[in-house]
């Protein structure tokens, strides 16, 4: 005989299973029936279209928004530096808001790999490099900003790709690349 608490429990699981359970890929969900069911909502959105970029080029968004990525500058960052690194690069970032409404920074996202392995971003405050200090604000229309940011590498330079998405929505990422 079972106790109620094993018949929570297995009740418990039972939902856990049938709640989150994985629909395979390329398959619809479906009820008793076969008919199809979900919101189209909880289907995968396609991944956003990649523009690649050499350094030192930029990349005009349908919104307006223009970013230019400059070529890296390889630096030594100091002892102030977080994470540490015997080596890091680091590039300008300029940004030009030509669209119908003011960007908010905060909404840019940056990444990096180099080698194919993610870069951790590197903050430095004694050399200036300090990340996107301003994200809280919005750029006006017809505006630009210039912000600056540093990735650690290794001693010997790689291919780097450096991402750039304008929103967490977008469905262009600008993908700078080039050796650092």
């Amino acid at each position: 005989m079972r106790t109620p608490r094993h018949a929570l429990i297995a009740a418990a699981l039972i939902g856990l299973a049938a709640c989150g359970a994985p629909v395979p890929s390329g398959t619809a969900a479906r009820d008793d029936l076969g008919n199809s069911v979900g919101s189209p909502a909880l289907q995968a959105a396609p991944a956003p279209a990649q523009q690649i970029v050499d350094f030192g080029g930029q990349y005009r968004f349908d919104d307006g928004l223009t970013i230019t990525v400059s070529t890296p500058k390889s630096f030594r960052p100091s002892t102030n530096a977080y994470p540490h690194s015997d080596r890091a690069v680091a590039f300008e970032i300029a940004i030009a808001n030509g669209g119908s409404q003011p960007y908010r920074l905060s909404g840019l996202s940056v990444s990096a790999t180099v080698g194919g392995s993610s870069a951790k971003q590197v903050v430095d405050p004694t050399q200036g490099y300090s990340g996107i200090v301003d994200a809280g604000k919005d750029l006006p229309t017809g505006r630009d900003v210039r912000v600056t940011v540093a990735f650690a590498v290794a001693e010997q330079p790689a291919e780097m790709r450096m991402s750039l998405r304008p929103t967490a929505t977008s469905s262009v990422v600008a993908v700078y690349c080039g050796s650092a």
